[in-house]
């Protein structure tokens, strides 16, 4: 089936915000569009990106105990990538390490900066947004826009709040709907979301703090005891309706979707329907909302069902572009921000969520940084295909728009996954490391070693991943050259910030 042209490309003379004309892109992009059908142009783009996946929790990479049929069947009909890494621990950083396609020594945001936080007064409403993306940054959305691509972004964004030069319509994105701030996206039932620049306020979700105890007076086996934390509007739900309805009115041109979910991260909310599902199949212990979460009745139930719903949503997009006849020349990537959290009711030892790697979220061991990610694209990606190419958030970048046809912006961390997608990896080419840094914490990827140092000490430990995947030996003092090498990284591959400084 033939797709109808774009009959306007108003962005194609759009000034970047350096003031240059992407000249060459733009003008090959209106080639296409007025000499050939839509199927012969660049490619659809829907990346999504989950929020505290752990890396063993889909059924293609092991998972047992959570369903996760459509991301497996996803992985069935593309690629499927054995070492991937997120661009941080934490959600902000690895968002903008994904977007700017720098790595966290370089990137603007390098932690999760809340610029509301005051004090005791952490829960309120008035408090949505981390530090913002400076305006003129250039984004993946900012690049697709001066190719002509149409641009949106639903879910959690937390690189900027209302009004502020973060805000995602000033970020490279035509078309935003979602949580802003990352903070009140610890609720699944919000009271608002924001649809572009407007607030939205969301009838039958009563305000509630997301972040508190069960009642001491309440029975923790009564179901009635947990009625407060819940709403009429499920957030994930009014998202998917917003990607979906994004994916039909621009179905005739070319577009960059981005979903950004805020499943599975804590708090535990989830519909009845979706919680039914795996009600009385693991052994339970309520959860009381004692380490800064919501409480909850039944929490393995609730978490595998929380991603068993995701999965079930992305689903629905697959289906749409199925429906709408644009699968065969969409380019679909699903990964996570980090590993899985600790806290909030999440048992992450019992769902094996890291598989088999040592730490999660918020540290720098593979636990943390180590995600899944597939892509599919028909007659690119070749069905089924696995690889164990060294790659992070910052590859996307280039990747994304070579796949587009758009020149890739100088100064980036990243390189073109294209080849390994291709199924020419021999064309790959070779790069000798990739690099983190969080909270005075460093790591480095060489090869199989992976370095890492952590406050308060900061003594460099040297694993050699081949063999110890689970970081369990350190091997620093019988490899002497390679720590020098990776402590000179540590040295020169990143540059000072004034607001995330290692603090040696």
């Amino acid at each position: 089936m033939t797709r109808t042209c774009p009959t306007a490309v108003h962005r194609l003379s759009r000034k970047t915000p350096k003031g240059r004309c992407q000249a060459a892109a733009c003008l090959a992009l209106a080639f296409v569009l007025s000499c050939g059908p839509r199927d012969a142009g660049p490619p659809n783009i829907v990346f999504i990106v989950a929020d505290d996946l752990g890396y063993g929790e889909l059924g293609s990479y092991g998972q047992t105990k959570i369903r996760t049929p459509n991301l497996d069947r996803l992985a069935q009909e593309g690629m499927r990538f054995t070492q991937h890494y997120s661009g941080s621990p934490v959600c902000a950083p690895s968002r903008a390490v994904l977007l700017s396609g720098l790595h966290s020594g370089h990137a603007y945001i390098r932690g999760n900066d809340e610029m509301a936080f005051r004090g005791d007064v952490w829960n309120d409403l008035r408090l949505e947004g981390q530090r913002p993306l400076p305006e003129g940054t250039t984004t993946i959305g900012t690049v697709l826009q001066d190719a002509g691509y149409v641009t949106g972004a639903m879910g959690k964004w937390g690189l900027g709040g209302p009004g502020s030069s973060g805000a995602p319509n000033l970020q490279g994105f035509d078309r935003w709907y979602g949580y802003l701030g990352q903070r009140l996206a610890h609720n699944y039932y919000p009271v608002h979301l924001w649809s572009d620049s407007l607030k939205v306020e969301l009838e039958g979700n009563e305000y509630f703090r997301a972040h508190q105890r069960l009642p001491a007076d309440a029975d923790p086996d009564d179901p009635a005891s947990y009625a407060p934390y819940s709403g009429a509007q499920y957030g994930p739900d009014l998202t998917l309706e917003a990607a979906l309805e994004f994916i039909r009115e621009n179905q005739n041109r070319p577009f960059f979707l981005f979903v950004p979910t805020i499943v599975p991260h804590v708090a535990l909310q989830v519909p009845e329907a979706s919680l039914a599902e795996y009600r009385g199949v693991f052994e339970e212990t309520p959860y009381l909302g004692t380490n800064g979460y919501l409480p909850h009745r039944e929490p393995r139930a609730a978490y595998a069902a929380m991603i068993t719903r995701m999965d079930r949503d992305i689903g629905q997009i697959l289906d749409l572009l199925e429906g709408l006849d644009l699968a065969e020349t969409t380019l679909v990537v699903f990964t996570s921000d980090n590993g899985p959290t600790w806290v909030g009711g999440a048992d992450t030892d019992f769902f094996e969520s890291r598989g088999g790697l040592r730490g999660r979220k918020a540290q720098l061991w593979e636990g943390g940084i180590r995600v899944p990610m597939i892509a599919r694209w028909p007659d690119r990606i070749d069905a089924g295909a696995v690889s164990d190419l060294q790659s992070a958030f910052w590859d996307w970048m280039p990747t994304l728009l070579e796949a587009a046809g758009v020149s890739t912006p100088d100064g980036l961390d990243g390189v073109s996954l294209l080849p390994t997608l291709a199924g020419n990896p021999e064309e790959q080419g070779d790069r000798e490391y990739l690099y983190w840094e969080y909270v005075g914490g460093q790591a480095v990827r060489m090869g199989d070693w992976k370095g890492i140092r952590l406050p308060p000490d900061l003594e460099l430990e040297l694993y050699n991943l081949a063999t110890d995947p689970g970081e369990q030996v350190n091997v620093a003092a019988d490899h002497p050259d390679i720590v020098a090498r990776i402590e000179e990284i540590m040295r020169t591959g990143r540059t000072e910030s004034e607001l995330f400084p290692l603090r040696r």
